[in-house]
């Protein structure tokens, strides 16, 4: 029976997604020349994650199965005093569950972008992104100190903000990635306030060290006031998983999110960044512990936030929205198990959402690409004006400008004010010009109603 686990099986699993991010994102672009092809580029990046999935189920296996255990500093950065800043890994059933999720969800992303975004010019530049992301929590999940989870914290936050603002050429996307930036940063001053704490009074990073020195941190209060330290430390923490996994009223940035492309909303929302957290509140579980005020604030935000958004979600009538709302929702949920101390329900509940939000993700995206799809009617079509980015056939008549997309196909008799073909649309069929109509002259308003156009 294995009690241990290979080191360096272990680096393999966040590095080859790495690789392929890297391979895709120099050699794939502008930026390193485009050296390889559409087909190379998602095969890279496709490889990098399928090799990481197949060593974090053998990972999985190890743990459940044999019992394996892994908690090694692989590299030391610097020491500043008797501070230690190390590079290493810490694998147990959580880290483990969360690496199979993590990968699993993110090849099955992988797999569905070659479709979703076979047209869009920034393909391989997309793929990179996703693969970058895909590092960055993997990275987050298996760190055993709170340097590399803090660097994993942030580099998923820089990685969403390129991916929300993908489309950078939309005003919406930019003014989303924005808001989802701020917002994150308002949480991480927590959460580094958090860090601090612990660094400047249990003397070290680490994960086992710290938890083993927890018992004296909960008899210290912070200086200059009557209030237990633990307890600060605690909210700072859970104030960057706020941010993190969008809790009221750090949740403004999660429903705006959606103006980025459809697989990374699933890959965003379902597996990795939302439910970095959670996960970080599970892996601090011993300190959270020590104070009931710390896990009764987090129980009062979870409940708002369960209840509140899915109140919000009703209203909607975005699928993308709708489907953020839910998240947010079913955040709220983990996050009350946490508060209750029921950490095993609440990884649960996020392993179980993991799939089945992700799935509800790619399922709307394939609703939204239908909705682009070919349209035949034999009878006229009338409206203000019309935007075309799918295929119609049909006469139409419209009040307004009619526009054929990129992509976009019409065929058919118009009768317009005015029309407008975009490059890479498709017209067919004639074109009568005619006049807006002019609108009616106002109708001055009587002081007292006539008894024509009075209502009873």
């Amino acid at each position: 029976m294995s009690q241990t686990l290979n080191a360096s099986t272990l680096l393999a699993v966040p590095l080859a997604p790495l690789v392929g991010a890297a391979l895709a994102g120099i050699f794939g672009t502008q930026f390193g020349g485009n050296w390889i092809g559409r087909r190379l580029t998602h095969s890279l990046t496709i490889l990098g994650v399928l090799i990481a999935f197949i060593l974090s189920a053998s990972t999985l296996k190890s743990v459940v199965v044999d019992g394996a255990r892994f908690n090694e500093t692989l590299y030391t950065w610097m020491v500043v005093g008797g501070l230690k800043m190390e590079v290493g890994f810490l694998v147990d059933g959580l880290t483990a569950m969360m690496m199979c999720v993590v990968t699993f969800v993110s090849l099955m992303v992988h797999l569905y972008t070659i479709g979703y975004m076979e047209e869009d010019e920034g393909y391989n530049r997309f793929f990179a992104y996703i693969s970058l992301f895909t590092f960055s929590m993997l990275m987050l999940v298996m760190s055993n100190n709170m340097l590399q989870l803090f660097f994993g914290w942030e580099a998923v936050g820089l990685v969403s903000y390129l991916l929300i603002g993908f489309w950078y050429n939309k005003p919406t996307a930019i003014f989303a990635n924005m808001k989802a930036f701020l917002v994150n940063r308002v949480g991480d001053f927590g959460f580094i306030l958090g860090i601090g704490l612990i660094a400047a009074y249990a003397g070290t990073l680490n994960y086992t060290e710290a938890f083993a020195k927890a018992a004296d941190l909960s008899a210290l209060t912070l200086p200059g006031t009557s209030w237990m330290l633990v307890t600060v430390i605690c909210i700072c923490l859970f104030i960057g998983a706020m941010g993190k996994s969008a809790q009221f009223p750090l949740h403004v940035w999660l429903p705006d999110s959606m103006e980025g492309p459809t697989p990374i909303s699933a890959l965003i929302h379902a597996a990795t960044m939302v439910t970095a957290g959670i996960f970080m509140v599970a892996r601090m579980s011993p300190l959270f512990e020590l104070s009931d005020t710390a896990l009764n604030f987090i129980m009062i935000i979870g409940s708002i936030t369960a209840l509140f958004m899915g109140f919000m979600g009703i209203i909607q009538n975005d699928i993308k929205r709708v489907v953020a709302y839910s998240t947010l929702s079913q955040l709220g949920y983990m996050t009350v198990a946490l508060g209750a101390s029921a950490y095993s329900v609440a990884v649960f509940h996020l392993m179980t959402h993991a799939f089945f939000k992700a799935l509800l993700f790619l399922g709307a995206g394939s609703v939204i690409i239908e909705r682009k799809s070919q349209i035949d009617s034999a009878h006229p079509i009338e409206a203000d004006q019309f935007a075309i980015e799918g295929k119609l056939r049909a006469p139409i008549k419209s009040r307004g400008i009619v526009r054929v997309l990129k992509g976009g196909w019409l065929e058919g008799s118009v009768t317009a004010p005015s029309m407008v073909v975009e490059k890479g649309g498709v017209f067919v069929g004639d074109c009568r010009i005619q006049a807006a109509p002019k609108p009616a002259p106002p109708v001055e308003e009587s002081a007292e109603p006539s008894a024509e156009n009075s209502v009873s």
